[in-house]
Protein backbone atom coordinates (compact mmCIF):
# COMPACT_ATOMS: atom_id res chain seq x y z
CA UNK A 1 0.00 0.00 0.00
CA UNK A 2 2.57 2.21 0.37
CA UNK A 3 4.03 1.76 -2.55
CA UNK A 4 0.29 3.02 -4.16
CA UNK A 5 0.17 5.97 -2.24
CA UNK A 6 4.23 6.45 -4.10
CA UNK A 7 2.13 5.98 -7.40
CA UNK A 8 0.01 8.53 -6.34
CA UNK A 9 2.08 11.22 -4.98
CA UNK A 10 4.16 11.19 -8.75
CA UNK A 11 1.00 10.63 -10.28
CA UNK A 12 -0.37 13.60 -8.79
CA UNK A 13 2.76 15.71 -9.07
CA UNK A 14 2.80 14.50 -12.89
CA UNK A 15 -0.31 16.37 -13.32
CA UNK A 16 0.19 19.43 -11.21
CA UNK A 17 2.86 20.06 -14.31
CA UNK A 18 0.41 19.13 -16.59
CA UNK A 19 -2.18 21.65 -15.67
CA UNK A 20 -1.06 24.39 -13.47
CA UNK A 21 -3.47 26.66 -15.02
CA UNK A 22 -6.18 24.29 -12.49
CA UNK A 23 -4.31 24.37 -9.82
CA UNK A 24 -3.37 28.09 -9.27
CA UNK A 25 -3.33 30.22 -5.90
CA UNK A 26 -7.18 32.90 -6.73
CA UNK A 27 -6.04 35.86 -4.95
CA UNK A 28 -8.09 38.83 -4.19
CA UNK A 29 -6.48 42.27 -4.87
CA UNK A 30 -6.32 45.14 -1.99
CA UNK A 31 -7.16 43.76 1.29
CA UNK A 32 -5.79 44.02 4.66
CA UNK A 33 -6.11 42.92 7.85
CA UNK A 34 -6.94 45.91 10.13
CA UNK A 35 -4.38 46.75 12.69
CA UNK A 36 -6.52 45.46 15.71
CA UNK A 37 -6.85 42.04 13.33
CA UNK A 38 -2.91 41.64 12.84
CA UNK A 39 -3.23 41.11 16.71
CA UNK A 40 -5.56 38.30 17.31
CA UNK A 41 -4.62 34.51 17.48
CA UNK A 42 -4.62 32.32 14.27
CA UNK A 43 -7.15 29.13 13.35
CA UNK A 44 -6.17 26.52 10.93
CA UNK A 45 -9.12 24.37 10.53
CA UNK A 46 -8.76 21.40 8.92
CA UNK A 47 -11.38 18.83 7.32
CA UNK A 48 -10.81 15.32 7.03
CA UNK A 49 -13.93 13.99 4.63
CA UNK A 50 -15.31 10.72 5.97
CA UNK A 51 -13.27 10.45 9.00
CA UNK A 52 -15.57 8.40 11.33
CA UNK A 53 -15.44 9.08 14.83
CA UNK A 54 -14.05 6.03 15.97
CA UNK A 55 -10.99 6.03 13.29
CA UNK A 56 -8.19 7.80 15.13
CA UNK A 57 -7.95 4.85 17.63
CA UNK A 58 -9.28 2.16 15.26
CA UNK A 59 -6.32 2.95 13.34
CA UNK A 60 -3.82 4.23 15.21
CA UNK A 61 -3.81 7.75 13.93
CA UNK A 62 -0.63 8.05 16.36
CA UNK A 63 -0.19 12.11 15.62
CA UNK A 64 -3.53 12.79 16.20
CA UNK A 65 -4.09 11.08 19.37
CA UNK A 66 -0.76 12.70 20.63
CA UNK A 67 -2.04 16.05 19.35
CA UNK A 68 -6.03 15.98 20.90
CA UNK A 69 -4.30 14.38 24.20
CA UNK A 70 -2.57 17.50 24.63
CA UNK A 71 -5.38 19.32 24.17
CA UNK A 72 -9.87 18.75 23.60
CA UNK A 73 -11.07 15.74 22.10
CA UNK A 74 -14.96 15.37 21.98
CA UNK A 75 -16.42 11.70 22.09
CA UNK A 76 -17.79 12.31 18.53
CA UNK A 77 -19.57 14.95 16.57
CA UNK A 78 -23.15 14.74 15.26
CA UNK A 79 -23.40 15.82 11.57
CA UNK A 80 -26.57 17.69 10.50
CA UNK A 81 -29.32 15.48 8.82
CA UNK A 82 -28.00 14.40 5.68
CA UNK A 83 -25.42 13.33 6.55
CA UNK A 84 -23.42 14.06 3.30
CA UNK A 85 -20.10 15.94 2.87
CA UNK A 86 -21.58 19.54 1.11
CA UNK A 87 -24.36 20.01 3.74
CA UNK A 88 -22.34 18.97 6.57
CA UNK A 89 -19.09 21.20 5.23
CA UNK A 90 -21.48 24.32 4.78
CA UNK A 91 -23.09 23.61 7.99
CA UNK A 92 -19.56 23.41 10.12
CA UNK A 93 -18.90 26.94 7.87
CA UNK A 94 -21.89 28.56 8.75
CA UNK A 95 -23.01 27.21 11.88
CA UNK A 96 -26.58 26.63 10.69
CA UNK A 97 -28.60 23.59 9.68
CA UNK A 98 -28.95 23.02 6.00
CA UNK A 99 -32.64 23.69 6.11
CA UNK A 100 -31.53 27.30 7.14
CA UNK A 101 -28.41 28.05 5.13
CA UNK A 102 -29.95 26.31 1.98
CA UNK A 103 -27.53 23.19 1.20
CA UNK A 104 -30.07 20.78 2.00
CA UNK A 105 -27.92 17.81 -0.05
CA UNK A 106 -25.15 17.20 -2.15
CA UNK A 107 -28.31 17.34 -5.09
CA UNK A 108 -31.26 19.01 -4.93
CA UNK A 109 -33.84 21.20 -7.05
CA UNK A 110 -34.76 24.77 -6.43
CA UNK A 111 -38.25 25.52 -7.49
CA UNK A 112 -37.75 28.94 -7.51
CA UNK A 113 -35.36 28.43 -9.81
CA UNK A 114 -36.18 25.61 -11.54
CA UNK A 115 -33.02 24.44 -11.40
CA UNK A 116 -30.89 21.36 -9.83
CA UNK A 117 -27.88 22.19 -7.68
CA UNK A 118 -25.21 18.96 -8.15
CA UNK A 119 -21.64 18.56 -6.36
CA UNK A 120 -20.42 17.79 -9.85
CA UNK A 121 -22.04 21.22 -11.69
CA UNK A 122 -18.92 23.16 -11.45
CA UNK A 123 -21.09 26.53 -12.78
CA UNK A 124 -23.64 25.57 -9.45
CA UNK A 125 -20.60 25.13 -7.04
CA UNK A 126 -19.10 28.51 -8.07
CA UNK A 127 -22.29 30.59 -8.17
CA UNK A 128 -22.60 32.25 -4.82
CA UNK A 129 -25.97 33.01 -5.33
CA UNK A 130 -26.78 28.82 -4.13
CA UNK A 131 -25.49 29.80 -0.91
CA UNK A 132 -27.38 31.31 2.33
CA UNK A 133 -26.04 32.49 5.69
CA UNK A 134 -22.33 33.79 6.67
CA UNK A 135 -19.16 31.16 6.47
CA UNK A 136 -16.39 32.28 8.86
CA UNK A 137 -14.18 33.15 6.02
CA UNK A 138 -16.51 35.69 4.95
CA UNK A 139 -17.49 37.05 8.49
CA UNK A 140 -13.67 37.37 8.81
CA UNK A 141 -13.30 39.60 5.44
CA UNK A 142 -16.09 41.74 6.27
CA UNK A 143 -14.62 42.83 9.85
CA UNK A 144 -11.22 43.47 8.32
CA UNK A 145 -9.47 39.92 8.73
CA UNK A 146 -8.15 37.79 6.17
CA UNK A 147 -8.99 34.41 5.17
CA UNK A 148 -7.36 31.59 3.23
CA UNK A 149 -8.72 28.37 1.97
CA UNK A 150 -7.19 25.23 0.46
CA UNK A 151 -10.46 23.91 -0.24
CA UNK A 152 -13.82 23.86 1.96
CA UNK A 153 -17.78 23.59 0.30
CA UNK A 154 -18.58 27.67 -0.80
CA UNK A 155 -14.94 28.73 -0.90
CA UNK A 156 -14.83 29.11 -4.31
CA UNK A 157 -17.75 31.19 -4.99
CA UNK A 158 -18.30 34.81 -3.93
CA UNK A 159 -20.82 34.73 -1.31
CA UNK A 160 -22.59 38.08 -0.68
CA UNK A 161 -20.01 38.76 -3.01
CA UNK A 162 -16.87 37.84 -1.21
CA UNK A 163 -14.58 35.03 -1.05
CA UNK A 164 -11.70 34.22 1.00
CA UNK A 165 -8.44 36.79 0.21
CA UNK A 166 -6.53 33.53 -0.63
CA UNK A 167 -7.84 30.08 -2.04
CA UNK A 168 -8.04 27.56 -4.54
CA UNK A 169 -10.45 25.75 -7.00
CA UNK A 170 -11.03 22.17 -5.75
CA UNK A 171 -8.43 19.32 -7.67
CA UNK A 172 -6.60 16.39 -6.45
CA UNK A 173 -3.93 17.14 -8.48
CA UNK A 174 -1.55 19.27 -5.84
CA UNK A 175 0.70 17.22 -3.91
CA UNK A 176 -0.13 17.27 0.25
CA UNK A 177 3.51 18.47 0.27
CA UNK A 178 3.00 21.42 -2.01
CA UNK A 179 -0.61 22.17 -0.03
CA UNK A 180 1.19 22.17 3.67
CA UNK A 181 4.23 24.53 2.60
CA UNK A 182 1.45 27.11 1.07
CA UNK A 183 -0.04 27.05 4.37
CA UNK A 184 3.41 28.06 5.70
CA UNK A 185 3.68 30.41 3.15
CA UNK A 186 0.36 32.19 4.04
CA UNK A 187 1.65 32.02 8.08
CA UNK A 188 4.52 33.19 6.79
CA UNK A 189 3.03 36.65 4.96
CA UNK A 190 3.67 39.81 6.32
CA UNK A 191 1.19 40.68 9.01
CA UNK A 192 -0.84 43.09 7.25
CA UNK A 193 -1.27 40.17 4.39
CA UNK A 194 -1.76 37.09 6.60
CA UNK A 195 -4.65 35.34 7.10
CA UNK A 196 -6.13 34.46 10.39
CA UNK A 197 -8.26 31.89 9.53
CA UNK A 198 -7.50 28.90 6.79
CA UNK A 199 -9.58 26.27 5.76
CA UNK A 200 -7.78 23.04 4.53
CA UNK A 201 -9.36 19.34 3.53
CA UNK A 202 -8.66 16.22 3.15
CA UNK A 203 -10.34 13.54 0.37
CA UNK A 204 -8.64 10.51 0.85
CA UNK A 205 -10.20 8.53 3.86
CA UNK A 206 -13.15 9.32 2.36
CA UNK A 207 -12.34 7.98 -1.40
CA UNK A 208 -11.35 5.00 0.03
CA UNK A 209 -14.21 4.80 2.59
CA UNK A 210 -16.66 4.80 -0.08
CA UNK A 211 -14.52 2.21 -2.37
CA UNK A 212 -13.47 -0.01 0.10
CA UNK A 213 -15.68 0.16 2.84
CA UNK A 214 -14.79 1.51 6.33
CA UNK A 215 -13.13 -1.82 7.73
CA UNK A 216 -10.61 -2.21 5.44
CA UNK A 217 -6.46 -1.89 4.92
CA UNK A 218 -7.44 1.01 2.56
CA UNK A 219 -9.50 3.17 4.59
CA UNK A 220 -6.49 2.30 7.28
CA UNK A 221 -3.63 3.32 5.12
CA UNK A 222 -5.20 6.63 3.97
CA UNK A 223 -6.19 7.67 7.90
CA UNK A 224 -2.35 7.47 8.46
CA UNK A 225 -1.33 9.60 5.51
CA UNK A 226 -4.04 12.43 6.50
CA UNK A 227 -2.28 11.51 10.27
CA UNK A 228 1.22 11.49 8.78
CA UNK A 229 -0.03 14.74 6.86
CA UNK A 230 -1.48 16.73 9.80
CA UNK A 231 1.74 15.80 11.87
CA UNK A 232 3.91 17.70 9.42
CA UNK A 233 1.53 20.79 9.11
CA UNK A 234 1.85 21.09 12.66
CA UNK A 235 5.75 21.18 13.08
CA UNK A 236 5.85 23.01 10.02
CA UNK A 237 3.26 25.66 11.31
CA UNK A 238 5.37 25.62 14.93
CA UNK A 239 8.50 26.72 13.84
CA UNK A 240 6.64 30.19 12.87
CA UNK A 241 6.33 30.46 16.53
CA UNK A 242 2.69 32.73 16.49
CA UNK A 243 -0.33 31.64 18.47
CA UNK A 244 -1.92 29.32 15.51
CA UNK A 245 -5.04 27.24 16.73
CA UNK A 246 -6.11 23.79 15.28
CA UNK A 247 -9.70 22.70 15.09
CA UNK A 248 -9.64 18.88 13.46
CA UNK A 249 -13.14 18.00 12.35
CA UNK A 250 -14.80 15.81 9.79
CA UNK A 251 -18.46 16.08 8.02
CA UNK A 252 -19.78 12.64 8.58
CA UNK A 253 -18.72 8.91 9.67
CA UNK A 254 -19.30 6.23 6.92
CA UNK A 255 -21.24 2.54 7.26
CA UNK A 256 -21.19 -0.80 5.28
CA UNK A 257 -23.98 -1.68 3.17
CA UNK A 258 -25.01 -4.85 1.21
CA UNK A 259 -23.79 -4.29 -1.98
CA UNK A 260 -25.85 -7.26 -3.43
CA UNK A 261 -29.22 -6.53 -2.26
CA UNK A 262 -29.77 -2.94 -3.17
CA UNK A 263 -32.77 -1.24 -2.81
CA UNK A 264 -35.12 -0.92 -6.18
CA UNK A 265 -38.22 1.37 -6.45
CA UNK A 266 -40.62 -0.40 -8.02
CA UNK A 267 -42.08 1.11 -11.31
CA UNK A 268 -44.76 2.71 -10.88
CA UNK A 269 -46.96 5.42 -12.65
CA UNK A 270 -48.23 6.60 -9.50
CA UNK A 271 -44.87 8.48 -8.79
CA UNK A 272 -43.51 8.42 -12.18
CA UNK A 273 -44.50 12.06 -12.86
CA UNK A 274 -43.00 13.86 -9.82
CA UNK A 275 -39.43 15.33 -10.60
CA UNK A 276 -36.95 12.66 -8.94
CA UNK A 277 -33.65 13.66 -7.46
CA UNK A 278 -31.70 10.03 -6.23
CA UNK A 279 -29.18 9.69 -4.21
CA UNK A 280 -27.90 5.94 -2.74
CA UNK A 281 -29.05 6.61 0.80
CA UNK A 282 -31.65 8.91 -0.18
CA UNK A 283 -34.02 10.19 -2.40
CA UNK A 284 -35.86 13.18 -2.92
CA UNK A 285 -39.20 13.67 -5.18
CA UNK A 286 -40.92 17.12 -6.10
CA UNK A 287 -44.56 16.74 -6.77
CA UNK A 288 -46.93 19.67 -8.68
CA UNK A 289 -49.83 19.34 -7.28
CA UNK A 290 -51.09 17.97 -3.12
CA UNK A 291 -53.03 15.34 -5.15
CA UNK A 292 -49.67 13.64 -6.99
CA UNK A 293 -47.93 14.41 -3.94
CA UNK A 294 -50.37 11.85 -1.80
CA UNK A 295 -50.76 9.38 -4.83
CA UNK A 296 -46.99 8.88 -4.62
CA UNK A 297 -46.72 8.99 -0.60
CA UNK A 298 -49.32 6.46 -0.61
CA UNK A 299 -47.73 4.22 -3.18
CA UNK A 300 -44.39 4.34 -1.79
CA UNK A 301 -45.33 4.14 2.09
CA UNK A 302 -47.46 0.60 1.07
CA UNK A 303 -44.04 -0.54 -1.12
CA UNK A 304 -41.68 0.08 1.55
CA UNK A 305 -38.31 -2.36 0.86
CA UNK A 306 -36.22 -1.17 3.38
CA UNK A 307 -36.20 2.07 3.37
CA UNK A 308 -38.85 4.40 5.39
CA UNK A 309 -41.20 7.43 3.24
CA UNK A 310 -41.70 10.47 4.79
CA UNK A 311 -43.89 13.63 3.83
CA UNK A 312 -41.26 16.79 4.31
CA UNK A 313 -43.66 17.78 6.68
CA UNK A 314 -43.56 14.98 8.61
CA UNK A 315 -40.29 14.27 9.18
CA UNK A 316 -38.67 13.75 12.32
CA UNK A 317 -38.18 17.33 14.14
CA UNK A 318 -34.49 16.55 15.67
CA UNK A 319 -32.99 16.53 12.13
CA UNK A 320 -34.28 20.51 11.71
CA UNK A 321 -35.11 19.20 7.86
CA UNK A 322 -38.47 19.18 6.08
CA UNK A 323 -40.37 21.76 8.13
CA UNK A 324 -37.87 24.27 8.47
CA UNK A 325 -37.06 24.13 4.63
CA UNK A 326 -36.63 27.86 4.37
CA UNK A 327 -35.83 27.94 0.44
CA UNK A 328 -38.43 25.34 -0.52
CA UNK A 329 -35.80 23.02 -1.96
CA UNK A 330 -36.59 19.82 0.38
CA UNK A 331 -38.95 17.32 -1.81
CA UNK A 332 -42.17 16.81 -1.48
CA UNK A 333 -41.37 13.19 -0.06
CA UNK A 334 -38.29 11.73 1.37
CA UNK A 335 -37.17 8.10 1.08
CA UNK A 336 -34.20 7.40 3.67
CA UNK A 337 -32.91 3.94 3.53
CA UNK A 338 -32.55 1.80 6.40
CA UNK A 339 -28.59 1.30 8.02
CA UNK A 340 -26.37 -1.17 5.62
CA UNK A 341 -29.06 -0.43 2.50
CA UNK A 342 -28.63 1.80 -0.22
CA UNK A 343 -30.65 2.58 -3.40
CA UNK A 344 -29.40 1.36 -6.89
CA UNK A 345 -30.23 0.11 -10.07
CA UNK A 346 -29.93 -3.40 -11.22
CA UNK A 347 -26.50 -4.46 -12.55
CA UNK A 348 -24.86 -1.59 -11.40
CA UNK A 349 -22.00 -1.91 -9.41
CA UNK A 350 -22.51 -0.78 -5.83
CA UNK A 351 -20.11 0.91 -3.38
CA UNK A 352 -19.55 -0.75 -0.54
CA UNK A 353 -18.97 2.48 1.95
CA UNK A 354 -21.83 5.01 2.38
CA UNK A 355 -23.23 7.81 4.42
CA UNK A 356 -25.75 9.99 4.30
CA UNK A 357 -28.53 8.17 6.49
CA UNK A 358 -29.87 9.22 10.33
CA UNK A 359 -27.27 11.19 11.63
CA UNK A 360 -28.20 9.58 15.22
CA UNK A 361 -26.73 6.49 13.53
CA UNK A 362 -22.97 6.08 15.60
CA UNK A 363 -21.41 4.93 12.15
CA UNK A 364 -22.28 8.27 10.77
CA UNK A 365 -20.80 10.23 13.60
CA UNK A 366 -17.85 12.65 13.05
CA UNK A 367 -14.68 14.01 15.01
CA UNK A 368 -13.76 16.95 16.94
CA UNK A 369 -10.01 17.52 17.99
CA UNK A 370 -8.73 20.66 19.17
CA UNK A 371 -5.66 22.25 19.97
CA UNK A 372 -3.29 25.40 20.44
CA UNK A 373 -3.25 28.34 23.24
CA UNK A 374 -7.05 29.03 22.76
CA UNK A 375 -8.12 25.28 24.19
CA UNK A 376 -7.88 24.34 27.84
CA UNK A 377 -5.41 21.14 27.84
CA UNK A 378 -6.33 17.69 28.50
CA UNK A 379 -10.14 17.80 27.84
CA UNK A 380 -12.65 15.27 27.21
CA UNK A 381 -16.28 16.55 26.27
CA UNK A 382 -19.55 14.45 25.31
CA UNK A 383 -20.45 14.57 21.85
CA UNK A 384 -22.25 18.02 20.11
CA UNK A 385 -23.57 19.03 16.98
CA UNK A 386 -21.44 20.77 14.29
CA UNK A 387 -23.24 23.72 14.37
CA UNK A 388 -21.86 24.77 17.66
CA UNK A 389 -18.18 25.21 15.56
CA UNK A 390 -19.14 28.41 14.29
CA UNK A 391 -19.47 30.15 17.14
CA UNK A 392 -16.31 29.10 19.21
CA UNK A 393 -14.12 29.96 16.00
CA UNK A 394 -15.16 33.48 15.87
CA UNK A 395 -14.65 33.50 19.55
CA UNK A 396 -10.99 32.78 18.98
CA UNK A 397 -11.07 34.81 16.41
CA UNK A 398 -12.37 38.02 18.08
CA UNK A 399 -15.08 38.15 15.09
CA UNK A 400 -18.60 39.83 15.75
CA UNK A 401 -21.76 37.13 14.60
CA UNK A 402 -24.47 39.24 12.85
CA UNK A 403 -27.18 37.10 11.97
CA UNK A 404 -28.99 34.67 13.98
CA UNK A 405 -27.03 31.09 13.43
CA UNK A 406 -28.15 27.59 15.28
CA UNK A 407 -25.29 27.15 16.85
CA UNK A 408 -24.82 28.27 20.80
CA UNK A 409 -21.36 29.39 22.17
CA UNK A 410 -22.29 28.11 25.04
CA UNK A 411 -22.08 24.45 24.21
CA UNK A 412 -18.13 24.96 23.13
CA UNK A 413 -17.18 28.24 25.01
CA UNK A 414 -16.19 25.84 28.60
CA UNK A 415 -13.01 24.13 26.04
CA UNK A 416 -11.34 27.91 26.05
CA UNK A 417 -9.03 28.80 28.22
Amino acid sequence: MKQFFLFIAALVLISSNNFAQDTAQQVTAGRTNSATRQTRPYVIMISIDGFRYDYAEKYNAAHLLQLSGQGVRATAMQPSFPTLTFPNHYSIATGMYPAHHGLVDNSFYDRKRDAIYKVGNRDAVEDGTWYNGIPLWVLAEKQQMLSASYFWVGSESAIQQVRPTYYYKYQEKTGINQRIQQVVNWLSLPEEQRPHLITFYFPEVDHMGHGYGPDTDSVRQAVQFVDASIGKMVEAVNKLNLPVNFIVVSDHGMARVDTEKVITLPEAPEWKSLKVVPGNEKIMLYGSSEAEIKTAFDYLKQHENHYTTYLKKETPLRWHYGQEDIYNRIGDIILLAEPNYAFGMPGKKMHPGHHGFDNNLSDMQAVFMAWGPAFKPHTRIATFENVHVYPLVAKILGLDITQPIDGKLEVLEPVLQ
